[in-house]
């Protein structure tokens, strides 16, 4: 044989002998796969329980049942001087058996690592723990707030033109990650305890950051005024007005200016009119003393045009503290020059009138008086009641009440109005105000001033009378309600600038006439006992305020007829 055939059977029978160590090698390989299959590896324990050379779900089994008492178990949490017995759930821990199985080999494959581990024994593992985020943050605020104390920012509250400073202060909280690292440790041990540490927790707004926004926004935001030009028409606001739509909030480690825009807003159109609509400048009651209520130039604007501009705008230095607005503006007809040109200043009469209890007079009179209040009269102008107050209806806030017609007493919608017709008619009376329209009762009523009274139908008689001084008006009508007490009262009370001094003087009674008797047989029918009539005269003089020289007197006369004896049937 020579040797290339020597040589070409060596190597053949090298190859046979190498195929069947392969052969043999994998024999072993597989054996060893179908042996182990998806056993844990031998003495394999997660958590103390033995769950080695067991199919998975075996493994499975055995793991939960083992771990059936510990993983519920209440751990004993310690922060601060608080003790507190949390549930895992409450922590947010639970067992994922499966992963923790997986993790311990429970699984088939060919890996020769994994089949090696099978046959030379596993390990001691622990198992695999879920933690759900949102409630072990829940856990750590409450534990937080119960035995920490958080920090507080530093912070600037403006207060009308002012800011006052919140000190910015450390606190104590409990480490997050800390936690749930001693809670995953604790859990499922026998006797779980877990101590947490408060540990000092800096506040990101500091002292610094403080000091910072009041250099830089607060104190130059309230140095001075600020001009909003709405088309030509400036409008002026201070500090007090706009402090309250100033503000800072954190962001990014320090704190930044900030506006309330709706408050802004609301700010804007209470010196300027709403909705675009100029409002006339008057005159009311401050504190029981007439006060100007300025006018208000109705100006249509994007108040996103404000807003924007704003906080750039209570920062600049005095002379350049103004932004023109793109707006429509439409002044009032009456200004506040105009209402200051009226000399409201001072009460020039009052008059007081009292009525016997009656719900229903309580009510119309009330709401008469709640209508007239506040009516101011420019010279020249005329006041009629049934005007300013209405149709006496249930929607316009009356009720029925007792009325004279046709010389005797009926109900109707409104009785008791007439209260503060004469009420009203007197205050003008002594304020020495024209006269235009009254009219007195038909038959003399007790409770008013003889042959100086007044009352009222809706659309046949009226209560007019007229400003002729040459000073403003204003009307102040209130009421006391009778319910609960003995009488009630009825006042009306005219402010403006003294220019007359009234007196009056009024005759004996005269061409007295005797009653008549009527039987009704009528629903509405009121006994009544009858009395006489009679005629009266009053005289109004006119005198000016220091002057005991009579400027002029005026009469009144008065016709009063017998108020009939009524016999209800």
């Amino acid at each position: 044989m020579t040797t290339d055939k020597r040589d070409r059977a060596g190597g053949r029978v090298v190859l046979l002998v190498v195929l069947g160590l392969a052969l043999l090698v994998a024999g072993g390989w597989a054996a060893a796969y179908a042996v182990a299959g998806d056993k844990v590896p031998r003495g394999t324990e997660v958590a103390s329980v033995d769950i080695g050379g067991r199919s998975r779900a075996d493994a499975l089994a055995a793991l939960e049942d083992g771990l059936a008492k510990r993983r519920n178990r209440t751990i004993a949490v310690t922060a601060g001087d608080v003790t507190e017995q949390v549930r895992p759930r409450e922590a947010g821990l639970s067992v994922d058996l499966a992963a923790s199985v997986d993790a311990a080999g429970g699984e088939r494959s060919w890996n020769p690592r994994r089949l090696w581990d099978y046959f030379t024994g596993g390990q001691d593992l622990d198992a695999v723990v879920d933690v759900d985020d949102a409630a072990v943050d829940k856990l750590v605020d409450r534990l937080g707030e119960q035995a920490g104390t958080p920090p507080r920012d530093g912070d600037l509250v403006f207060e009308g033109s002012s800011v006052r400073t919140v000190e910015p202060r450390a606190g104590e909280q409990i480490d997050r990650e800390e936690a749930v690292r001693a809670l995953e440790a604790a859990y499922l041990t026998d006797e779980p305890t877990v101590e947490l540490t408060l540990r000092r927790t800096a506040p990101e707004i500091d002292e610094k950051d403080v000091q910072a926004a009041l250099d830089e926004f607060a104190n130059p935001a309230l140095s001075g005024p600020v001009t909003l030009v709405f088309d030509g028409s400036p409008v002026t606001l201070a500090p007090s007005d706009f402090g309250p739509a100033l503000g800072v909030r954190a962001e990014g480690g320090e704190l930044v200016p900030d506006l309330d825009e709706e408050e802004l807003a609301r700010l804007v159109d209470d010196v300027v009119a709403d909705k675009g609509a100029p409002v006339d400048a008057s005159v009311a009651l401050v504190n029981g003393k007439p006060k100007v209520v300025p006018g208000k130039p109705g100006v249509a604007y994007d108040p996103a045009d404000v807003a924007d501009a704003f906080l750039s705008l209570v920062t600049r230095p005095s002379g350049e503290r103004e932004l023109e607005v793109q707006a429509k503006v439409a002044e009032p007809e009456f200004t506040t020059e105009d209402a200051r040109a009226l000399k409201i200043r001072e009460q020039v009469s009052s008059f007081t009138t009292y009525y016997p209890p009656a719900s229903y007079r309580d009510t119309n009179i009330g709401r008469a008086a709640e209508i007239v209040n506040g009516t101011v009269l420019k010279p020249g102008e005329t006041f009629s009641l049934n005007d300013t107050v209405g149709e006496r209806t249930i929607e316009n806030g009356f009720t029925a009440g007792t009325i004279i017609s046709d010389g005797i007493f009926k109900e109707d919608l409104g009785g008791g109005v007439s209260q503060m017709a004469t009420t009203l008619f007197n205050a003008a009376f002594f304020a020495g105000l024209e006269d235009v329209e009254h009219k007195p009762h038909s038959f003399y009523i007790d409770r008013y001033p003889v042959g100086r009274e007044a009352t009222v139908a809706w659309g046949a008689v009226d209560l007019r009378f007229r400003n002729d001084t040459p000073y403003g008006v204003l009307i102040e009508a209130e009421v006391i309600p009778s319910a609960g007490r003995s009488q009630g009262t009825a006042r009306v009370t005219m402010w403006s600038t003294k220019h007359w001094d009234i007196d009056t003087t009024t005759s004996d009674r005269y061409n007295f006439t005797s009653p008549g008797t009527r039987t009704l047989s009528t629903p509405d029918c009121y006994p009544n006992s009858g009395y006489g009539g009679f005629d009266v005269d009053v005289w109004r003089i006119f005198r000016k305020p220091g002057d005991d020289e009579v400027v002029r007197r005026e009469k009144f006369h008065t016709t009063y007829t017998p108020s009939d004896q009524v016999i209800c049937k």
